[in-house]
């Protein structure tokens, strides 16, 4: 499938909703599980989106538009939003989540990024020629795929306790 602008915005804009009815009022368990030790939490998760949403997504749309491909993308660090985190609970960083990603959609339009810039050119660190339609649909996949990890986090928390029905979770495997 082709990427789409629009299309996209459907899940860019939903994702905060459904974090929120993921994890909302959900108690210390469910926001701390990991799969292993050193895998992401739902907690972690909801930092990492929120450290993407002021360090990756839009300083990297602003650089494809005013430098197109002259100048790398700086390295996003996975882990770099434990300050960002620190000491506050779920609903909270669900409703800073939120407003940060209001203000990423807000700077999109107010950019005035249109299905005719997708094909401009940027400069990934690692990946080389990659396009802003590229950097778009990478982040609409990144929401959905830690959607899809705070699910199977979850679910992996009652991993033993559904006997012998595992067989039929294939959420479990």
């Amino acid at each position: 499938m082709e990427f789409h602008l629009d299309q996209g915005l459907e899940v860019l804009t939903q994702t905060p909703g459904v974090l929120s009815a993921l994890l909302r009022g959900k108690s210390d368990m469910w926001l701390n599980a990991r799969k292993t030790p050193e895998s992401f939490s739902p907690m972690d998760v909801i930092g990492h989106l929120m450290h993407a949403e002021l360090t990756d997504w839009i300083p990297r749309v602003r650089m494809i538009l005013e430098d197109q491909d002259t100048r790398s993308f700086e390295p996003f660090d996975r882990h770099g939003f434990r300050a960002l985190i620190a000491g506050k609970g779920g609903n909270e960083l669900l409703d800073e989540f939120a407003e940060l990603r209001r203000q990423s959609l807000h700077a999109l339009t107010k950019l005035g990024v249109g299905e005719e810039q997708l094909t401009l050119p940027g400069r990934h660190p690692e990946l080389g020629a990659v396009t802003l339609g590229n950097l778009l649909a990478t982040w609409v996949v990144h929401d959905l795929g830690h959607i899809a990890q705070l699910v199977k986090i979850m679910a992996s928390e009652y991993r033993e306790a559904v006997g012998p029905w595992r067989v039929y979770t294939t959420i479990l495997d």
